[in-house]
This record gives C-alpha cells, sequence and structure tokens, in this order.
C-alpha cells in the first residue's frame, strides 16, 4: 500500500558529470590506441552497457571477433620484420587501423548522442504527504466564460422565524363577492314576495 494514494517513482540513474564523461572516454581512447586496437572491445562493451542496444551488443561481438583474429594474425607472421611480406604487412597495417579508427569514431560518436538525447535529468524530489490534500487551485477563466456566482445568505440561527403575513384579499376581490351577495339577497327576497302573494290569493 503506498500512502495518499500516490505511486512510487521510478528510481532513475543520475547522469555522470561532465567532467567524469570526458575522463573516461580518454582513457578508453587511449587504451584502444596504447593496445594497437586489441582492447577496443572495452569501449564497445561500455557504450553496450550504457546503451542497451541490441546493435551496440552485436557491435560489440564483431569488434571482439576481429580482435582475435588480428592476435591470431600477429601470432602467425614471422617474428623478423625483413622476413614479413609486403601482402602481409599491407594486411596488418589495415587491419590495426580500420579497427581503430571504427572502434574510437563510432564508440565516440555514439556515446555522445545517448548522453546529449537523456538531456539534462532533473533531480528526484519525494512527494509531500501533504500533496494530495493541498487544495487545487483552477486556473482563471477568459473573461468572456467567468460567471458571477452570488453567495447564498447563510441563515442567522440566533434570529426568530417571523411567520409569513397574511395574504389581504385584493380590493378588486371584495367588491365582486359584495356585489354577488348583493343579487343573491334581492333574489331571495323577490322570491319571498313571490311566496307571499301566493299564498294571499
Amino acid at each position: 500500500m503506498h500512502g495518499y494514494g500516490l505511486t512510487p517513482q521510478q528510481p532513475t540513474t543520475p547522469r555522470p558529470s561532465q567532467a567524469t564523461l570526458t575522463a573516461v572516454r580518454v582513457i578508453l581512447v587511449l587504451v584502444t590506441v596504447l593496445s594497437c586496437g586489441l582492447l577496443g572491445w572495452a569501449a564497445m562493451l561500455r557504450l553496450a552497457i550504457v546503451t542497451r542496444r541490441p546493435r551496440d551488443w552485436i557491435l560489440l561481438v564483431v569488434v571482439a571477433l576481429l580482435n582475435g583474429g588480428l592476435f591470431v594474425f600477429i601470432m602467425a607472421t614471422p617474428d623478423d620484420p625483413d622476413d614479413m611480406s609486403d601482402a602481409a604487412a599491407v594486411v596488418l597495417f589495415l587491419w590495426l587501423v580500420g579497427v581503430l579508427a571504427g572502434v574510437i569514431t563510432y564508440y565516440l560518436y555514439a556515446e555522445i548522442r545517448h548522453y546529449n538525447s537523456l538531456g539534462s535529468t532533473p533531480t528526484p524530489t519525494l512527494p509531500s504527504p501533504y500533496a494530495a490534500t493541498a487544495p487545487v487551485h483552477p486556473a482563471p477563466l477568459p473573461y468572456q466564460q467567468q460567471h458571477v456566482v452570488q453567495p447564498r445568505p447563510q441563515p442567522n440561527p440566533y434570529t426568530v422565524p417571523t411567520p409569513p403575513p397574511t395574504p389581504t384579499p385584493a380590493p378588486q376581490r371584495l367588491d365582486q363577492v359584495r356585489a354577488e351577495l348583493d343579487e343573491l339577497s334581492d333574489y331571495l327576497r323577490k322570491e319571498n314576495r313571490e311566496h307571499k302573494e301566493g299564498e294571499g290569493r
């Protein structure tokens, strides 16, 4: 369980400083040159570990095979340089220069490109336990989209509620009721007179 609903951040390996990278590159290039290319696999091994690309692992195997073949070729040549044929000397020279130039050029190019693509990695920060409970303020809306919301008045619990006023009938309604009562009384009087006259006959 992770507190406050936050997922743990994956640990990121910090990028080495530029001075460290330069020092490592200079050492690997010197090792490759001083060993006449026989230790060129060391630079390719570092590159494959850093980039973790299948292509760099394949090139590491190719360089190791070329170095092994070069070592076997050197051991097969006679110890006396005068006994070596011109063709063997040309092959040995081209092999050495090809391995040296290829390893150094590709190693420097690929590693510099790899670290430039990474850029400067930000330092990881630990999430605050209060980050999840902090209020989030939305970005202000443009002027056209803003709606003014009037706050609702809160009732005061200490005031005595006043009863609603009783509705008073409108004067027009009173006049109508009075007229209807007058008509009814006239009708009753008329009926009463007719009834009395009928009895007198």
